[in-house]
């Protein structure tokens, strides 16, 4: 926890604010069993009136301002604890946009999300907690000690036997409850990864009425947290019972051998009474700090697990070099040079010396089998991931050397899964390019040939996309993601599998007016249909991560096999289709 110190540094006036505050608080608590013990030894006993109600006037006054005090102390110690979650929250978010897939796909979403949120506010309790009982737990401890000492030493004696005690008995409940929370904050995420499944998943649930197994998972998943959390509370509730015992324990004693002191006139009955009262403040000081036995352990559990996230070494990191790239000057806008890629939790090689250069203004397809390593590949461009072996360059520089900021802002990606977010359709366009005007935004969604359903929408493009895109069919989503990258106006298009969403005839109004609209720039294309790609400058053909063959499409005909396949058996199938469809057709004219 120390290494999240860095984050109160910021809000230390009010740290310092509120320890003074507690510090004054701790005072006027400490005098008060005194100021009762003189009113008994002198009001009470003597039977002076107006003693005792002096000294229940100062007694209310000093109760008022410990009161105050307490209050503007919690307000300042509120405010560090929420600024310190403010700091960490920032950091966390920060840290996890720059993360590369390989770190998403390590640590998983679910609980990147419980971390930056529950995590957190775990630790802003304890801060909370912490200011208040760091201070004034051991000044009341101190300060009533010390406090019985000038009034009996002897009864002070009897009342620090029991402090071993204390001390043993928390030992022995701290070492039962750490391991627990620290499963209970697995189980929580287990429980966090289940629930988002479920939830964006829904779809596919109840399409294969699997509502009864997701149910039973979470419903697992569920009791063994609740069967964690049962432990640590039950564990959790042995120790007030116990404090409460040795808490009574040692007032039964201070009254037995007080009453011995009284009879032998060693004490007053009033400092008897201050003495009880002391005892009632020390096993409250130690109560407070039971509390910090239970969520410090928890705090730490979870500051370990936030720093998990802070202290991550980035996979992709920009070079120190200030290497730009102009494609304007150069011929070739992208080139593989022997690129063999793996990811991180694999052993085996995704992409196995792949060769091959994209000149500016050419348009590329790459066609091959489910598995190929088609998005690997074009995953490689923008640097999503670093290659494990050879180099991709892009206008002839390494991107490894490239800013990676800049390398993407020379390409328009738009990825095989449509990807939409909360808010209007013009706010999910500008993603492509903030400044947009409307007129830039109607004349890319013309050209991604969304303009028509756009026109159709009450709002336009003013029109509200809920989350994730779901108000909207697949066929939509993909055009309104084509049209976020056209309107960036790149050098480098990169469409993974974009097309197979749409029915032919938008796929082919789209790619004729992308051939008309992004004339001179380098697009790539990865597509399913052969239809497609047929006509484009060059062809690759990947097959289990290797190139199987590049060229034109009436050249791997004659020389590809596996692009030959390809054509013969998506033609069988539309044959296939329409021998169906004129069979249906014959059918209904017969009748």
């Amino acid at each position: 926890m120390q290494k999240l110190i860095k984050y109160l540094l910021p809000h230390r006036f009010f740290i310092l604010f509120s320890v003074l505050l507690i510090f004054l608080q701790c005072l006027t608590q400490l005098l008060l069993p005194d100021l009762m013990a003189r009113m008994v030894n002198i009001g009470i006993v003597e039977g002076n009136i107006d003693y005792i109600y002096q000294m229940g006037v100062y007694m209310l006054i000093l109760t008022i301002i410990s009161m105050i005090f307490a209050i503007v102390a919690g307000y300042y110690s509120s405010k560090a604890a929420a600024g310190f979650a403010q700091l960490c929250r920032k950091d966390l978010f920060d840290k996890v946009a720059y993360f590369s897939l390989e770190e998403f796909d390590r640590f998983g979403t679910s609980t990147l999300v419980t971390r930056t949120t529950n995590d957190v506010t775990q630790i802003q309790n304890v801060i909370m907690f912490l200011l208040r009982v760091v201070v004034i737990a051991p000044m009341t401890f101190l300060g009533s000690i010390i406090l019985m000492i000038q009034k009996d030493v002897a009864m002070t004696c009897l009342v620090l036997l029991t402090l071993p005690l204390l001390a043993g008995f928390f030992y022995f409940v701290s070492r039962k409850i750490i391991p627990q929370i620290q499963k209970m904050q697995i189980k929580l995420d287990a429980v966090g990864l289940i629930l988002r499944e479920r939830l964006t998943g829904v779809r596919v649930i109840r399409a294969f009425n699997k509502e009864e197994a997701a149910n039973k998972q979470y419903a697992q998943a569920n009791d063994d947290l609740t069967q964690t959390s049962l432990r640590v509370n039950r564990i959790a509730a042995i120790l007030f019972p116990g404090m409460l015992l040795l808490t009574n324990l040692a007032t039964v004693g201070v009254l037995w051998f007080g009453s011995f002191r009284i009879e032998t006139h060693f004490l007053n009955v009033g400092d008897m009474m201050a003495f009880i009262q002391y005892v009632m403040l020390i096993m409250i000081s130690i109560v407070m700090v039971s509390f910090a036995f239970i969520i410090i352990p928890r705090a730490k559990v979870s500051s370990d697990r936030i720093l998990e996230i802070l202290d991550v070494e980035p996979v992709l990191f920009d070079s120190d070099s200030e290497s730009l790239s102009n494609l304007d000057n150069n011929s070739s806008a992208v080139e593989f040079k022997n690129v063999s890629f793996k990811y991180s939790d694999s052993d085996e090689m995704i992409l196995k010396d792949i060769s091959f250069s994209v000149s500016l203004g050419e348009t590329v397809a790459i066609i091959g089998g489910t598995g190929a390593g088609k998005t690997s590949l074009i995953s490689l461009i923008p640097r999503f991931f670093d290659v494990s072996c050879g180099s991709v360059f892009v206008a002839g520089e390494d991107v490894r050397n490239l800013k990676q900021s800049e390398l993407r802002q020379m390409i328009g990606f738009v990825p095989q899964t449509a990807v939409l977010f909360s808010g209007t359709i013009a706010e999910n366009i500008r993603y492509g390019k903030e400044d947009a005007s409307e007129e830039e935004i109607w004349k890319a969604l013309e050209i991604a040939q969304a303009s028509e359903f756009v026109e159709k929408m009450d709002e336009g493009i003013h029109s509200y996309i809920s989350q994730g895109g779901t108000n909207v069919s697949g066929g939509q989503k993909q055009r309104l993601t084509i049209a976020r990258a056209i309107i960036r106006r790149p050098k480098i298009y990169i469409f993974d599998d974009n097309f197979s969403a749409l029915d032919y005839k938008t796929d082919a109004n789209l790619r004729n007016a992308l051939n008309t609209e992004i004339q001179g720039a380098t697009v790539i294309i990865v597509a399913q249909r052969v239809a497609t790609i047929k006509n484009v400058s060059k062809i690759i053909v990947l097959d289990n991560g290797e190139i199987a063959g590049i060229g034109t499409d009436s050249e791997l005909m004659k020389t590809c096999g596996v692009y030959r396949d390809i054509v013969i058996s998506q033609m069988n199938h539309e044959n296939s289709e329409t021998d169906d469809a004129n069979g249906v057709a014959d059918k209904e004219v017969s009748e």
